[in-house]
């Protein structure tokens, strides 16, 4: 499995280099890169006008270091993204969903409901928690050491406990 290079938030705007102060709304963007998905903060003013191109974007506030760490992203943002993922064939993104979909079921945002076969693949479906809809999920087969690893690299790039 190959690791992601996941940057932490440096409460720098990656378009401009200013710094983002404590208090400041900014957006934070999941951008592919060549290495794969890489976390970047923009500051309002960049963002606005730029709008560059990303994978998945939130919008945050840059915390004063010197208050109690909060969750940034909340269970809609994560059912955003998770199903963003849906379409996905790259490896990596099929992982990353499925450990999100563990994230998800967890949070009993997502049940799940059976399990099919379809050539080499196991396929999970799984229902929406609160709404008439049901996913599918590739079970990459992720040993526990695997899982764990992503579970922190998706809370890094997220800034949440996972």
């Amino acid at each position: 499995m190959e690791e992601w290079e996941i940057n932490k938030p440096l409460g720098q705007c990656c378009g401009t280099g200013r710094n983002i102060e404590p208090g400041e709304e900014y957006f934070a963007a999941l951008v592919e890169t060549e290495q794969g998905l890489q976390r970047k903060d923009f500051c309002a003013e960049y963002w606005n006008e730029k709008q560059p191109q990303v994978y998945c974007y939130w919008k945050s506030k840059l915390p004063d270091p010197r208050q109690k760490k909060r969750i940034f992203v909340d269970d809609e943002m994560l059912m955003a993204f998770f199903e963003r993922l849906q379409q996905e064939q790259e490896r990596e993104k099929i992982n990353f969903r499925f450990v999100l979909m563990l994230v998800l079921m967890r949070k009993r945002r997502l049940k799940y409901d059976s399990t099919k076969t379809e050539g080499d693949k196991e396929i999970w479906k799984l229902r929406v928690v609160g709404a008439d809809q049901y996913v599918e999920v590739e079970n990459p087969h992720l040993d526990e050491e695997q899982i764990q690893q992503l579970s922190s690299q998706i809370g890094e790039i997220l800034q949440v406990d996972l």
